[in-house]
């Protein structure tokens, strides 16, 4: 059993949002379009002055970046923090991070896929709830969904109890109860024996991804399995699992090696549920406790995110 997690306060109207890249280069146009979205979602914006910033790929130098994250942490206007994006990049930051000094100023901190490293670490070095969700210059960029942009505001305000997430399948029943973790699949699997990966023991795992071929999606779950993850949580929810180009045999191949690298765990499995790539991309949380059940096909938090 985890320690009970740190919850971050309630983020209210009028709050100051902080956006910061620690991940790959962002390009101003799409920032911008997604710093005006999040305005008119009712926040203060404040963005980093180095959010811009370019190493290669990168959005600025690993310490430019690590510094950057840690001082919107410690910050006392901002209330939130909101990626720019993910891509890449992100792991490269966690020793360069002071998870105690973060731990001392928790606030929500949402962002997914390449950010992935750092919400786990964030569960599991800083001891905080993280927010699987929409990064401003990609999902908030393009447009959320009504459905999204509400879910958000009222998650991270503290205004939705018992948030549910329904899944599209079930690909094997059950029941099951526990703190919920995980994120992109590729970059779990890249954590494992690393100071960062989470403790998986009577979990539920939340996993997803995209641009993958399926036979790099059997890979990576055989590594999980292998490494005695899936046979250590208490229940497995996907999100998308979207396949290079979109092609409908790889897709399907992915369906067939999920339920195959699923089955005989005696765990309850769903799939299909609207947070991730190739989704509405709900905001999830992680670190706190939900319950899995296959009868309802619904994931369904059993407490706030927020204090």
């Amino acid at each position: 059993m985890s320690a009970r997690r740190t919850k971050p306060p309630r983020l209210r109207p009028g709050d100051t949002v902080g956006v910061v890249a620690p991940a790959a280069a962002v390009e101003r146009e799409h920032l911008e379009r997604g710093v005006n979205a999040l305005s008119q979602l009712g926040f203060r914006v404040k963005v980093s002055e180095r959010v811009l910033g370019r190493a290669g790929i990168l959005a600025g130098e690993d310490r430019e970046r690590a510094a950057e994250l840690q001082s919107y942490f410690a910050d006392p206007e901002v209330s939130a923090i909101i990626a720019a994006r993910g891509g890449y990049g992100t792991g490269r930051v966690l020793p360069l991070l002071d998870f105690a000094a973060i731990a001392r100023t928790p606030k929500p901190f949402v962002g997914f896929s390449d950010l992935t490293f750092l919400l786990m670490a964030l569960v599991e070095r800083a001891n905080l709830v993280a927010f699987h969700g929409p990064t401003v210059a990609v999902d908030l960029s393009r447009g959320l969904t009504a459905r999204a942009r509400q879910h958000l505001i009222g998650l991270l305000g503290g205004e939705m109890e018992n948030v549910e997430f329904e899944a599209k399948e079930v690909v094997h029943p059950g029941s099951a109860e526990g703190e919920v973790i995980g994120g992109c699949l590729s970059v779990l699997a890249a954590m494992l024996a690393t100071p960062y990966a989470p403790d998986f023991l009577g979990k539920i795992l939340f996993l997803e991804d995209t641009g993958e071929k399926a036979y790099r999606v059997d890979r990576m779950l055989v590594h999980l399995k292998q490494a005695g993850v899936l046979a250590s949580v208490a229940g497995i929810a996907f999100g998308a699992i979207r396949p290079v180009d979109g092609n409908e045999q790889e897709a399907r191949l992915i369906a067939e090696f999920i339920a195959e690298q699923t089955a005989g765990l005696g765990v309850p499995v769903l799939y299909g549920i609207e947070a991730g790539h190739g989704t509405e991309n709900l905001a999830l949380p992680l670190g706190i406790r939900a319950r899995i059940d296959t009868n309802s096909g619904r994931l369904t938090y059993l407490e706030s995110a927020v204090s």
